[in-house]
This record gives structure tokens, sequence and C-alpha cells, in this order.
């Protein structure tokens, strides 16, 4: 399930959901064959258990979840696309048969598979993430193909680490608000796919500038937000936790037309505004919540809370409080 357009689509499923003697039959016919495209057999001895979330945009599908043992077969009659498929195993094994190959796939490995060819995957029990990719994108990204699919990719490549983070960012729906966004990040997780799988000269300089350099942001900018009350939060720390110098740091906000300083300061300030305005917190003081989001000068806090609101943090609160009552 992958969307060429600019439009997403998302489904959650459980077999949960059905229930009554024809509840494994229903569920079968519905996600298997008919969204999924599988022929789906539970293994001997166990229950059919499936947990999955589906996300699909402009080229690009994630379905992360965890499935009880089963046999899933993708036969030539339900084959509706040539999509190139990572799969990534955090728990559990899996085995996949394809092309005349046979490869276990076991926890924290990946595999590329072929969407446009019939195979059998077999899972034990497991949690993964299917990212699935248009073939007419990355095929001509990668180096060689033929020789990558189904063969080991290195699980702790930077590349891949990267492309793991950033797909397990996609359930933040503000990073996907809006068509534009969503064609830039499946761009983006396009080029993280071709590193980590083998990709071509030229495509490894274009991705390296385009996708390593947006994913490395988008971790940084997912670190500080994290780390907001922190108020030795600094350049310096970042770019230890993320193995980086603090000058690619910099430069990485630089050409995203900002600051480090000034990301530090928004995202505090963000977070300072929502406590001020939150009832939960109205027993808490001011000087409290600004030494909670990191500052740690008052006076600092309220002359650029007042330039960024038009207002005292006091007098925001009262303000929010009338109007509620």
């Amino acid at each position: 399930m992958t969307s060429a357009n600019g439009e997403m689509t998302t489904l959650r499923f459980s077999t949960a959901e059905f229930s009554g003697p024809s509840a494994t039959d229903e569920f079968v016919e519905i996600f298997g064959r008919t969204i999924l495209r599988l022929e789906i057999e539970r293994l001997p001895f166990h229950e059919l258990e499936a947990e999955m979330s589906l996300r699909s945009f402009c080229g690009v599908g994630m379905a992360s979840g965890a499935l009880s043992p089963m046999r899933n077969h993708h036969p030539e009659s339900l084959i509706d696309n040539d999509d190139l498929v990572l799969v990534y195993i955090y728990d559990g094994l899996g085995v996949l048969d394809q092309r005349g190959k046979s490869y276990e796939v076991r926890s924290g490995q990946v595999a590329l598979t072929d969407n446009g060819v019939a195979g059998i995957f077999t899972g034990y029990s497991l949690r993964a993430v299917n990212l699935r990719f248009s073939r007419a994108r990355l095929a001509p990204q990668i180096a060689d193909l033929d020789r990558a699919l189904l063969a080991p990719i290195v699980v702790d490549s930077p590349a891949l680490r990267l492309l793991a983070s950033y797909a397990s960012s996609l359930s933040n729906e503000a990073l996907l608000a809006t068509p534009e966004l969503r064609w830039a990040v499946a761009a983006h997780m396009h080029d993280l796919a071709a590193l980590a799988i083998g990709a071509t000269d030229d495509a490894a300089e274009i991705a390296r500038d385009r996708g390593l350099r947006a994913a490395r942001l988008h971790g940084i900018k997912s670190h500080i937000v994290q780390h907001l009350t922190d108020a030795s939060l600094s350049a310096e720390s970042v770019a230890l936790a993320h193995g980086i110098s603090p000058r690619y740091v910099r430069m990485l906000f630089e050409r995203d037309g900002t600051s480090f300083s000034e990301f530090v300061l928004g995202q505090r300030l963000q977070r300072a505004h929502r406590l001020v305005l939150d009832p939960r917190f109205a027993a808490h003081t001011i000087s409290g919540i600004a030494f909670d989001c990191g500052f740690s000068d008052l006076s600092y806090f309220n002359r650029t809370f007042r330039r960024r609101y038009g207002a005292s943090p006091s007098d925001i609160r009262q303000a929010a409080l009338k109007r509620d009552g």
C-alpha cells in the first residue's frame, strides 16, 4: 500500500477487532488479500494475531507492528506493484523466500525484497517494520539492485540508523502536514534508503547533501525538544550525543534558515507558553515554569517571552483564566 500522489493514507488494524466464527477468514480477506495483497496463513498450534499500523504517501509506505507466527504468501495473482521493500526485524525471526533465494532475518537485521516478484515470508512471533519505496525512484539510485536484493544490509550504518529514526517520527502529524512536506520527507527517505542499500556515486553525493542532512537535522531537533529542561543544553552537548562536530550542528541550522540558539529559544518559549495557558499548571509560579523550560535567567525569559507573544507571562495567564472562567 503506497500512495504516489501528495495525499496520505493511514490505517490501523488488529485481529482483536474481529470476532465470531468467521473472524479469521474476514481478517485474511480484508487485510490480507484486499489491502496487503497477501495470502495470510497461521502456523500450526498458533492463533492468528496481528496489530499493525500502515501509512503511505508520495511513493513511500510504512507498515509496523507485532505479528503472531504466520506465513505470508505473495503470489503472482496478487501482485499489483513493483515496490522495493526494506524488511526490518526489531524482535523475532523471519525467513524470506524469493527469486530462488532464502534469507533468514533475525532481530536487528534488515533485508531488501522485491514486491513485483512472488515470494513467501514466514515470521515467528515478531515485531517488524516494512518500508516500501517506489522502484521508479529508488532503483536508479542503487548501484547494483540485483545484488542488493535479499542480501544482508549493514544494520549499524549511519544511513540505516537515520532512516529508522526518521521513519519512527512519521506519527508526527506536523512533519507531514502538507503535500510539500510529504514530498520532501519522501525524497529524504529514498535518499537514506539508497545510502543504506548501496547508492551510485552520483546518488550518494545528492543523498548526503539532501536526505542525510535533513535526517540529521530532524534527529537533532528531536533531541533538543526532549532535553529542553536541561539548562546546559548546547551545540557541544548535542554534537557529542550525535557523534558530529558542534560546527556541523550549527551549519545544519544555518542552512535551515535559523541558528541553534534561535531554535532552542523558540522551543523553550513555545513550551513555556503552553504551560502558562494550561490550567493544570495554574498553581505553578511563572519563575518555576521558566526554570522548568530550561531558562536560568528570569529577566531574560520575561523579556524574550514578551517580545515573542506581545505580553508578559503573567498577563497571558490572567487573560486565559478570565476567558476560561
